[in-house]
């Protein structure tokens, strides 16, 4: 029988603890990944980090764990608050579109040193500079000094007329695969809104954002109409079984590749409600990262996203973010059924209807790979 391990999330700059086997792929700096890093891990806790404000914007900060209702598929779970979640040490990677549309912006990332050290906070720290047109490149390898990616990020040059997001967004995990354990691990994505050209197809790219303990935050420019048209054409919304039935080894959605049991779950779903929220939730996920990448990369992992046009709204943007992430509180629970596969989660107040939540939407369970 597969053993069935819990992946535990990190979001919003919250701690977590990880166990995660080492990829070996793309070692070598400034190179392409030529894989996709597979995320498997032993822990059974699932950390969810929620940002609670008012209609009118502000923070609210006096709610406890009483008043947090988290369902998981469906099924109401047992939430603990945890504290002092933001005092640990803290791995950026800053992934910046340098080809395409993203040519136009590259002015925009000049000055950004003490905005970056107010982004950061006063804990220890490394941050690495990530570009990508095409393919994704290594600017500067991970740095204590944040003046150091400052620097890297005024000096860019230009790319080619690619905006491969995903597989900038998959290169960027992998490096932050080897940072220690117990650093706290977030992405900031400066591109456009729709991904042109990544290697990393659309269901591996939503397993790698549930999979990691990553925060991810995007500030976005707009992508050409055509290029938007272009891309949410190639969306499909039939999504039939396997050719041969649900427990077909032979004729599977590619999206199922060494993901066995959870074409099974998939195909089951209609007879068990939980299942099918799962298998819903996977698809307008997948659909969204189709036809507005840079924001639905936050959204499905808990974090914020901000649109600019020009360095003045990018710069409003990331201060507008530092306030925000002392304020998260960081619920977390240990799943009552730990199925393979993706989780629909849901976070809600109780007895207050008119406050505003933003919170990771889902996680995934991978299943130990065949051996």
């Amino acid at each position: 029988m597969k053993a069935v391990h819990i992946l535990s999330l990190l979001l919003c700059l919250t701690p977590l603890l990880i166990w995660a086997q080492q990829s070996g792929a793309d070692q070598n700096a400034g190179e392409p990944i030529s894989t996709q890093p597979t995320f498997t891990v032993g822990s059974t806790l699932v950390q969810v980090p929620v940002l609670v404000k008012t209609s009118h914007g502000g923070v609210v900060f006096s709610l406890t764990a009483d008043d947090f209702l988290v369902t998981d598929n469906g099924a109401p779970q047992k939430p603990t608050l945890d504290a002092d979640t933001d005092s640990q040490p803290l791995a950026l990677a800053i992934v910046v579109q340098t080809g395409g549309a993203g040519v136009q912006h590259l002015a925009d990332y000049g000055r950004l040193d003490a905005i970056l050290d107010a982004l950061i906070g006063n804990v220890e720290h490394q941050v690495a500079v990530i570009a990508f047109d095409s393919t994704p490149h290594l600017i500067l390898p991970f740095s204590p000094e944040s003046i150091d990616a400052a620097h890297a990020l005024a000096t860019l040059d230009a790319g080619d007329r690619g905006a491969a997001i995903l597989d900038g967004i998959a290169f960027a995990v992998g490096r932050l695969r080897s940072q220690p354990m117990r650093n706290r691990r977030a992405i900031l994505l400066f591109s456009e809104t729709v991904d042109q050209g990544s290697q990393t197809n659309l269901d591996e790219a939503l397993r790698l954002i549930s999979d990691s303990n990553t925060a991810m935050y995007s500030f976005s420019f707009s992508s050409t109409r055509a290029a938007v048209s272009h891309e949410a054409s190639k969306f499909n919304s039939n999504t039939p079984g396997p050719v041969h039935g649900c427990f077909s080894r032979q004729g599977a959605d590619p999206e199922y590749d060494g993901h066995y049991s959870k074409q099974v779950l998939d195909c089951i779903s209609q007879l068990a409600p939980p299942l099918r929220l799962a298998t819903m939730s996977f698809l307008a996920a997948r659909t969204a990262l189709r036809t507005k990448t840079a924001e639905s990369v936050a959204q499905l992992a808990g974090g914020e996203s901000f649109h600019f046009r020009r360095a003045k709204e990018l710069k409003a943007g990331l201060i507008a973010l530092s306030n925000d992430l002392p304020n998260y509180y960081v619920l977390s629970f240990r799943p009552t059924a730990p199925t393979a596969g993706l989780h629909a989660l849901q976070v809600e107040t109780k007895g207050h209807p008119q406050l505003v939540l933003n919170a990771r939407r889902e996680y995934w369970i991978e299943d130990e790979p065949a051996r």
